[in-house]
């Protein structure tokens, strides 16, 4: 299939997935969360030292469920609560079916190499960090252990990075929504736990990409790593990770959603609030972004939350500057119209610890990763 029949394709399937998500069961006064444990039955996920990532998930998911389940307006839904295998086209639709406000999947991580340990939560997007594309392929593969995967995701190929790029063609309005569930989650790991982070990452996931309503999978750590596998293996561990991810929703109901006056029911998220203070921020960062083209920056990062350029998260790097761009803040080091220059700005980034920065190249007043 062509790239452009293929995209084609998936904004057809887009457009379907939107018209049975406005066509679904009506809205209780609830607010809903699909839980989503990841793997299971015939696929056991990642499994290092003895751990299983299908058990550790289930879990995890099954006690964040306990912990939201104690608020009153708070309806939660599980897209498996025992060890069976649910095929991955199937889990988004739970939540599109019931019209839910929210999808969270859990998984956990792992690679050849034992050392890297840390949590991370991604959102729909597409990333150039090679991890986070290894991370794309072993979630999605789950696909290729279905009953009739060709027809059912009609040419997709989890192994293949231009089947990826379609997945990346989606409405944004949830964007923002799920960067700012992600990034409690993310804080409430390491400020509460203690547990190293590795950020927010933007990947294309079919399982988010399919739920049409905001999203995060969530890799609680890496079970290679054989201290944190032991940690996430035990009870307490599962119970103070769960914790934290059900504080991190309940706060984004808090925030995102808001309650009528019977003290109960659900309203509409508070989008035109959200969208106001973007486009005040947009206009702030435009009036700042002055760069002509052909200059050349280190990337470092890009976050939901708007960073002091004197913060230590740039890890003592001067010449900061950042533009706000798709809902997000992207912050970049350095500046030079030589190439060769800001490679050893590049490298010095990457020294500092800055492993998924790249170089971006400005035209029209945006930036572009150098290819």
């Amino acid at each position: 299939m062509g790239f452009t029949t293929y995209m084609k394709m998936t904004l057809r399937i887009l457009l379907v997935l939107s018209v049975l998500h406005l066509s679904a069961q009506p809205k209780s006064n609830r607010f809903v969360v699909v839980l989503d444990a990841g793997h299971g039955g015939k696929d056991p996920g990642n499994s290092y030292h003895g751990f299983v990532e299908k058990e550790i998930a289930l879990k995890t998911t099954l006690k964040v469920g306990e912990f939201l389940e104690r608020e009153k307006d708070m309806e939660v839904v599980y897209t498996r609560k025992s060890d069976v295998f649910i095929e991955l086209v199937n889990r988004p639709k739970v939540a599109n079916k019931l019209n839910a406000d929210l999808f969270v999947s859990i998984h956990c991580n792992a690679v050849t190499n034992q050392t890297p340990a840390g949590t991370e939560t991604f959102v729909m997007g597409m990333s150039r960090s090679d991890m986070n594309l290894e991370v794309a392929k072993s979630e999605n593969s789950v696909i290729l252990l279905e009953d009739n995967y060709k027809k059912t995701y009609q040419g997709f190929d989890p192994k293949k990075p231009e089947s990826l790029i379609g997945l990346t063609i989606k409405k944004e309005v949830n964007l923002e929504n799920s960067i700012g569930l992600a990034s409690v989650i993310q804080d409430n790991f390491t400020h509460n736990l203690n547990r190293k982070t590795r950020g927010i990452k933007q990947q294309p996931l079919w399982v988010l990409d399919a739920a049409v309503m905001p999203g995060v999978l969530i890799e609680l750590g890496f079970l290679s790593n054989k201290e944190e596998g032991e940690f996430l293996n035990s009870d307490e561990g599962q119970t103070k990770m769960a914790r934290q991810i059900a504080d991190a929703i309940l706060q984004y109901k808090r925030e995102y959603y808001s309650d009528d006056s019977a003290g109960s029911a659900v309203t509409e998220p508070r989008v035109a609030k959200k969208a106001a203070e973007i486009t005040g921020a947009a206009q702030e960062e435009v009036l700042m972004n002055d760069d002509k083209d052909g200059v050349y920056k280190v990337q470092l990062f890009a976050t939901s939350r708007k960073r002091n350029l004197n913060s230590t998260d740039f890890k003592g790097l001067s010449n900061i500057s950042f533009i706000f761009e798709n809902n997000l803040y992207k912050y970049f080091y350095g500046k030079s119209s030589d190439l060769n220059e800001v490679k050893k700005m590049y490298q010095d980034a990457k020294d500092k610890g800055f492993s998924d920065a790249f170089i971006v190249s400005f035209s029209g007043g945006k930036a572009s990763a150098l290819k």
